[in-house]
């Protein structure tokens, strides 16, 4: 059920361990040098410096001999919170099988809360007050049926977020729910953003493209939003409002260059068969652009060449 569990959980059964051979090995010395006091009892010998004060040495033997017959590591007699960081590593699929064997542990608020953040970073059921019996546990599998929902019908997806109450029907809202969602089909939501240019207008707003190279900004933008497969009024929409976008970010380098990155999308696009050479594509955009220097348009053209599209 996952490394983490297993490497936090082997790490305190090796300590456990080391503690009780630690001990034995110092009651054998004692015994061979002056022999076992037969007065004294056993729960008035001094403690061994490496024996925890209050441990019931004979209680973790029998611990560690059950827990052994039973093949696993028993979170339960852990620390809660060593317990709750080690199923912190599952996943929701590992964590509803770890909730069978500990079910308290397993259905915790906490563990279920984080999923749900991790993996759909914005709801707007985050900033509500939430009712009396809320349960994360819940609204993760609610979050993950209308996912699917979405992968299968964009608008139906969005339709049962809604009606569960977990967004708003507001473009903002919507905008930050797929920013900060990777659950998402790229080519739903790709019909999905064309369809709603309003949720489109915000989630571009979102980006912050300040001191990045324009070819890396493009691909942050395409990671978010996929280009179209077929070069069209969409796919120029998506570059007008990208341009927009990177020049309120970068004020000073637009004025310095005086560059739109529409001008060299021809280059860069996966749809254009025959691409300029960097000769070319310097005297092009030198026309377009004439007090843009050689070296940064020959920058431009490096990164492309030697990095890649900033759309696939």
């Amino acid at each position: 059920m996952g490394q983490g569990l297993w490497r936090v959980a082997r790490n305190q059964q090796l300590q456990q361990q080391y503690s009780e051979q630690c001990f034995l090995q110092r009651d054998r010395e004692r015994d061979r040098r002056v022999g076992p006091p037969l007065a004294e009892p056993l729960q008035q010998r001094r403690t061994p410096q490496c024996q925890v004060s209050g441990t019931d040495i004979s209680h973790l033997l029998r611990v560690r001999k059950g827990k052994e017959e039973q093949g696993f590591i028993d979170l339960e007699m852990m620390p809660p919170e060593l317990s709750i960081t080690i199923l912190s590593y599952l996943n929701a699929t590992d964590l509803c099988l770890a909730s069978c064997v500990w079910q308290d542990l397993g259905n915790d608020e906490y563990l279920w809360q984080g999923l749900c953040k991790s993996t759909w970073g914005h709801c707007s059921i985050y900033n509500r007050r939430l009712p009396s019996g809320f349960s994360y546990r819940k609204l993760y599998m609610e979050l993950d049926e209308g996912s699917l929902t979405f992968n299968a019908h964009q608008q139906e997806g969005i339709s049962y977020f809604m009606s569960r109450g977990i967004l708003v029907d507001h473009p903002k809202e919507i905008a930050k729910f797929i920013f900060y969602t990777r659950m998402l089909n790229w080519k739903m939501l790709r019909i999905y953003l064309d369809e709603r240019r309003d949720v489109l207008d915000e989630l571009v707003t979102l980006h912050n493209f300040s001191n990045q190279f324009l070819p890396n900004a493009l691909r942050d933008f395409f990671r978010h939003i996929h280009a179209p497969e077929e070069r069209g009024e969409y796919l120029e929409t998506l570059i007008t409002k990208f341009s927009h976008r990177f020049c309120a970010c970068n004020p000073t380098l637009v004025q310095e260059v005086g560059l739109s990155p529409a001008c060299w999308l021809k280059m860069t696009s996966p749809h254009v068969k025959n691409k300029m050479s960097k000769r070319e594509f310097i005297r092009n955009t030198r026309r377009a652009a004439q007090n843009i220097s050689e070296d940064f348009v020959g920058h431009l053209y490096d990164n492309i060449y030697l990095i890649g599209h900033v759309a696939a």
